[in-house]
């Protein structure tokens, strides 16, 4: 049987750590904290499943902290957690079977990370499998029958092992200070970072970050090197932010960027909300429908499902207050897309 060190990065989890330190106990033969500036009874907390706590000065760099972490593990295997995920028992059991079988090549195992509704979280996703246990000390592999050479790439497992992940908070604050200042100081972001960077932006935003973000995502948006997916995104994010801060000519120059080539659900969702807002609720429900049903999402998949429906339903419900000669067709209508709104979820 192999075993495990789970190693996690904290700051200020006391009221989420114990859950998952509990759920993970009987699982793992090591647990290692690295506690980045906690003011709470973080440390205090930890204590009581190891004598593995480690200081980390934090400076907003998520890789330099796990980094420093996963070198204080010392068992053959390291999986690594965050404070707000957990792990139930048939998971347990499964994660057990794996220690038992996993054959010594397997470098890395995926598992199901799965958000409930139910806790705050900006992720764009239910379900998505996600590498979460590695191996410590990578054995290099020669390949091929001639011209051999070592193998780089790492032997993965995709397991049915589910972890769930239960956030008392979103953190999107603080990530988006982290792309800011990787701008700033870098002035470029890597495609992944950049993708991640638009998503964020409209998943959980606040007008004054998308404010702070318009250059860059300007800049992106008329680089002729950019591609129609970064030209898109940047599309959406400006929108957002023109919406918010009352620029409509610059709304409606971004809007009509993206509509001119080929629509996607998050600015057909702009373009509704901004008739919602104005109270013009049947042309919204134009745009809402077709964010839903005629257009894909590029940034937040709920913008072309679950998000869309719903305010299709305000839509309705708001049309059935201002129309009574058709109240009765507009509640239902809004009963029917509630009820495929919640489908979606």
């Amino acid at each position: 049987m192999i075993s495990v060190s789970l190693v996690m990065i904290v700051k200020n989890e006391e009221r989420v750590l114990a859950r998952c330190l509990d759920s993970f106990r009987n699982v793992v033969d090591e647990i290692v904290i690295v506690d980045t500036g906690s003011t709470d009874r973080t440390k205090e907390i930890a204590a009581k499943y190891t004598d593995k706590i480690y200081d980390f000065e934090w400076v907003d760099d998520f890789s330099a902290a796990r980094n420093f972490a996963f070198s204080k593990a010392t068992k053959d295997y390291i999986y690594s957690a965050d404070a707000d995920e957990m792990i139930d028992e048939e998971n347990c059991r499964k994660f057990i079977s794996l220690k038992e079988a996993m054959m010594p090549e397997i470098e890395m195992v995926q598992m199901f990370y799965v958000n409930r509704h139910e806790f705050v979280t900006t992720e764009n996703y239910e379900k998505d499998l996600r590498p979460k246990l590695y191996k410590r000390l990578r054995t290099f592999r020669w390949v091929e029958p001639v011209h051999e050479s070592v193998s780089m790439l790492p032997l993965v497992f995709d397991s049915d092992i589910e972890i769930l992940h239960m956030p008392e908070n979103a953190h999107a604050g603080r990530d988006l200070r982290i792309f800011e200042k990787t701008i700033n100081s870098k002035g470029v972001l890597s495609d992944r970072l950049r993708h991640m960077y638009a998503q964020e932006l409209m998943l959980a935003g606040e007008k004054e970050e998308l404010e702070r973000a318009e250059k860059y995502f300007i800049d992106r948006a008329f680089d002729p090197e950019s591609s129609a997916d970064v030209r898109t995104e940047s599309y959406c994010v400006l929108a957002r932010s023109a919406r918010l801060s009352g620029k409509i000519n610059e709304f409606y120059k971004w809007t009509l960027k993206n509509i001119s080539t080929t629509p996607c659900s998050e600015i057909c969702c702009e373009v509704g909300q901004y008739f919602f807002d104005i109270g013009d609720y049947e042309e919204a429900s134009v745009w809402f429908l077709n964010a839903a049903e005629e257009t894909e999402a590029v940034l937040v998949a709920k913008a072309g499902g679950a998000h869309a429906y719903e305010m299709l339903a305000h839509c309705y419900e708001k049309t059935a207050g201002l129309h009574p000669e058709i109240k009765d067709a507009c509640l239902e209508l809004a009963i029917q897309y509630k009820a495929k709104a919640k489908e979606m979820k």
